[in-house]
């Protein structure tokens, strides 16, 4: 395999489970009477992720990294792009290979509460992936595969019985990691898992996830907002901005030496638990709007708002390239 545009190499490593190549995502724009235009949701997006390790993704909100996660499972339809898993393209036309792959991919969605069916008990919402994918042969070997995916999410057998709307809001994402769990994945996309509870439960889930990493040999995409959960969970981390990853290092590398203007502003912005230190530390804060992505800025699609912007950033998008071992930034001026 060669390289691909943004010069990140893909070779045929056996250890990368997931690799994402040039994926798009636009979405058409009504504008007007008749007239439509397009949202560049995520815009040449690149990057794979090793068997057992966790990636995780960052940025503002309406970067595009819920867009990356359900692209990349084909629940939309990539604009263009490649997705390879475990060696092999995932081709939507092929109708088994795409059942086959989504068994071994599943997603944790962000709202634990319009995320489960409300009509649906608690058995039934986990057992679902069950049924879908013909796992179990008997309703007896259905309901024990339920009831030891409950307990494995710390749930009780007798909770299976109830609905949804019983449960506490950290109960519920227990409830969706486990039907998450249900077609015993090799990958999980968990879509900003935690931002919708209260911290101690974030904290509870977190520590989860993490044990299920190690006893079932997951491999996960962590989509966040939150910095310190990222860097807490994290093996690499990709930080993106207005549908383009501009840097992705290993967590410790990006933490001690951010390279991107983008993500030294971000890392500022991130509470220091000791007083001394917070008040020595230079928050660095961003000045002007976010562009709209249905008319972005030529060039960088940065510029507008960092300090180090010149007439080159105007004139050409830089290039994703590998500045370091293992530290891609796209940037004119490091």
């Amino acid at each position: 395999m060669s390289e691909i545009e943004n010069n990140i190499p893909f070779t045929p490593d056996p250890d990368h489970i997931l690799e994402v190549r040039n994926l798009k995502e636009y979405f058409d724009i009504t504008t007007g009477f008749l007239k439509t235009t397009k949202l560049k949701a995520v815009d040449d997006v690149s990057f794979f992720i090793k068997k057992g390790e966790t990636l995780g993704m960052v940025g503002e909100s309406g970067c595009g990294k819920t867009t990356v996660g359900r692209t990349l499972l084909y629940l939309y339809k990539p604009t263009a792009g490649e997705v390879w898993f475990d060696g092999k393209k995932i081709d939507p036309k092929d109708k088994a290979g795409l059942a086959a792959f989504r068994r071994r991919a599943q997603l944790v969605f962000q709202d634990p509460y319009s995320s489960l069916n409300p009509r649906m008990t608690v058995g039934d919402i986990v057992a679902e992936p069950i049924d879908v994918h013909h796992l179990c042969a008997t309703r007896k070997e259905r309901n024990d595969r339920v009831m030891e995916l409950l307990s494995t999410v710390g749930l009780s057998s007798e909770q299976s019985t109830r609905y949804a709307h019983e449960f506490s809001g950290g109960q519920r994402q227990r409830i969706g990691i486990a039907r998450a769990l249900a077609s015993d994945p090799d990958f999980i996309v968990c879509d900003e898992p935690v931002s919708a509870l209260d911290v101690s439960i974030q904290a509870q889930v977190i520590n989860m996830l993490e044990e299920l990493q190690d006893k079932l040999s997951l491999t996960y995409l962590f989509i966040a907002h939150d910095l310190s959960v990222v860097k807490h969970i994290s093996d690499r981390i990709a930080v993106m901005y207005l549908g383009k990853i501009v840097e992705l290092a290993e967590t410790n590398e990006l933490h001690r030496h951010p390279l991107h203007p983008y993500t030294i502003s971000l890392l500022s912005a991130v509470p220091i638990p000791d007083p001394d230190r917070a008040r020595a530390s230079h928050r660095i804060v961003i000045e002007g709007d976010i562009p709209s992505p249905l008319h972005m800025p030529s060039g960088c699609s940065f510029r507008t708002r960092c300090p180090r912007a010149t007439e080159k950033c105007a004139e050409c998008r830089p290039e994703f390239v590998e500045v370091e071992k293992g530290h891609y930034v796209a940037c004119h001026n490091l």
